[in-house]
C-alpha cells in the first residue's frame, strides 16, 4: 500500500482529536473530489512497517479520540489487506472508515465486510458534486451516509481513554 499523507492531529475527519490516515489510489475518480491528489495507486510513499509503527504510536496519546482513515480509496483491492491489519492494531480509539463503496456493497465482500466491522463509524458512498452540501458533518455530498457500526468498540474505547486519563493524571500525582 502506499500513503498521501498522516495528519498527527486532525480536527475535520471526525469527532474530537484524531489522526488521519489518508491512503494513495482510487479507481472511483469523482468529479470535484477534493483530494484528486490520492488517486494514482503510484503516488504519495511507501506504507512501510516502520510508518506503521509511527502511526500506531500517534494513537497513544491522552487527546487523540480517533483514526480517520480516507484517501484514495482504502477499500481498494490495492489497499485493503493493509488497511484491515491497521484498524486490527488501532487500540483505544474509534475508526472512522471512509469509503466510496455502498455500505451495502461492503457486506456483499468478505473483505470490504471485514472492515466495516472493525470501523466504528463508516461514512460510505462515493462523493457526488450534483449533491454538494457545504452543511453537512463530515461528509460531501448528501448521498454519503455516516453509520455507527461498532457500538461495543465506541464504548471499549471510551472505557480505555477513561482509564488512560486517570493513570496519567495518578502518575502526575504521584510524580511519576
Amino acid at each position: 500500500m502506499r500513503y498521501a499523507q498522516i495528519r498527527d492531529m486532525d480536527i475535520t475527519n471526525g469527532e474530537g482529536i484524531g489522526v488521519a490516515l489518508f491512503v494513495q489510489g482510487c479507481h472511483f475518480r469523482c468529479r470535484n473530489c477534493f483530494n484528486s491528489s490520492t488517486w494514482d495507486f503510484s503516488g504519495g510513499q511507501e506504507f512501510t512497517d516502520e510508518t506503521k509503527e509511527r502511526l500506531l504510536s500517534l494513537l497513544d496519546k491522552p487527546y487523540i479520540s480517533r483514526l480517520s482513515i480516507l484517501g484514495g480509496e482504502p477499500l481498494a483491492d490495492e489497499n485493503i489487506k493493509d488497511v484491515i491489519s491497521i484498524m486490527r492494531e488501532a487500540k483505544g480509539v474509534d475508526i472512522w472508515l471512509y469509503t466510496g463503496y455502498t455500505y451495502d456493497k461492503c457486506l456483499s465482500d468478505p473483505q470490504r465486510k471485514q472492515a466495516v466491522q472493525l470501523a466504528t463509524y463508516v461514512i460510505d458512498g462515493q462523493y457526488v458534486d450534483e449533491l454538494k452540501d457545504l452543511t453537512l458533518k463530515y461528509r460531501g455530498s448528501s448521498n454519503q451516509t455516516i453509520r455507527m457500526t461498532n457500538e461495543t468498540n465506541r464504548m471499549t474505547n471510551e472505557t480505555n481513554r477513561m482509564t488512560n486519563e486517570t493513570n496519567r493524571r495518578t502518575n502526575e500525582t504521584n510524580g511519576s
